[in-house]
């Protein structure tokens, strides 16, 4: 099949574990795992396979774990699949990083660098300030962003109809939490996470990932990518930079971002990541595309098989 776009999950998909059965089963699996591990200077794996799990829910942490899991799962479906041939690519927030190396934008060992100080510069934002984040159900989002006003927060993510997530001050969002029947909302729930992903207070971290993109090679992509930040294609090596640097503070339009893919006539999609939770947003949106997921070894083959 060669009219497939591949997704790559972000941040909260990752589990224990991740990997695991493809590296112990497979070369090319090993190979990408032992780079990786080479690349960063210590053992990535290791944290992946065997935890514990606060140590792989560090932002630091998850981060380069996720983008190696969705890499190694690409190419080993690739390997199965030798004409499988990707159409478009997309990613959920850090997943957009594990898209553009999947497409060619950049190294698979500068991606990992990237995604790596990527994740210790939010790290280091989340411990400097007081943030907080909250999933919102069932609100429009005129109304969510009426909130997000009111209450001098930021719209992080717009993830499906009746599934957006705002950010901000801790304050602020207790405030969004307190206030969001008033605007129609039907539930408003504090995440678990460490800090305010995709607001204002990851200011710092956007202007030190600036610094590190600007000196990193990016080509043309081969296949259209999806930039999280505009929910269009980019293309030019100076717009993948901005889009890429500016999603740190900027909203996660995946809403739009996926009807962007299904309105250019696309409706197979392949979610290289743990969990499905990609596949779960996807539905919201769209219930009619087909989404496959690949997480573990039976997925994998199951793919493979339903692909081929």
């Amino acid at each position: 099949m060669s009219n497939i776009v591949i997704l790559f999950s972000g941040q909260g998909a990752q589990k224990v574990g991740m990997a695991k059965d493809w590296v112990e089963s497979s070369a090319t699996a090993r190979d990408l795992a032992h780079q990786a591990d080479l690349t960063l200077g210590y053992s990535l794996t290791d944290i992946m396979f065997d935890g514990p799990d606060e140590e792989l829910t560090k932002t630091s942490r998850c981060q380069p774990a996720l983008y190696l899991h969705g890499l190694i799962a690409l190419a080993l479906i690739k390997e199965r699949l030798p004409n499988l041939t990707p159409v478009a690519a997309a990613g959920l927030s850090l997943g957009e990083f594990t898209a553009h190396a999947a497409a060619g934008t950049f190294s698979f060992e500068d991606g990992l660098k990237l995604v790596a100080r990527r994740g210790e510069f939010m790290e280091q934002a989340c411990l400097a300030t007081e943030g907080a984040m909250a999933a919102l159900i069932g609100g429009d989002e005129d109304k969510v962003a009426a909130l997000a006003k009111a209450a001098d927060v930021d719209v992080a993510n717009f993830n499906a109809p009746g599934q957006i997530v705002l950010s901000g001050t801790t304050a602020g969002i207790e405030a969004a939490i307190a206030q969001a029947k008033d605007y129609g909302i039907r539930r408003a729930i504090k995440l678990n996470v460490a800090g305010a992903y995709h607001s204002r207070l990851m200011q710092s971290a956007q202007d030190q990932l600036a610094a590190e993109l600007a000196g990193v090679s990016i080509q043309p992509p081969a296949i259209p990518v999806v930039a999280n930040y505009s929910a269009s294609t980019v293309s030019d090596p100076a717009d993948i930079r901005t889009t890429l640097e500016k999603q740190v503070t900027g909203s996660v339009r995946w809403t739009e971002s996926i009807r962007k893919l299904i309105a250019d006539g696309h409706r197979n999609f392949l979610e290289l990541g743990p969990g499905k939770v990609v596949a779960g947003l996807v539905g919201k949106i769209d219930k009619d595309v087909t989404v496959h997921s690949i997480e573990d070894l039976a997925s994998l083959e199951a793919a493979t098989e339903t692909l081929s």
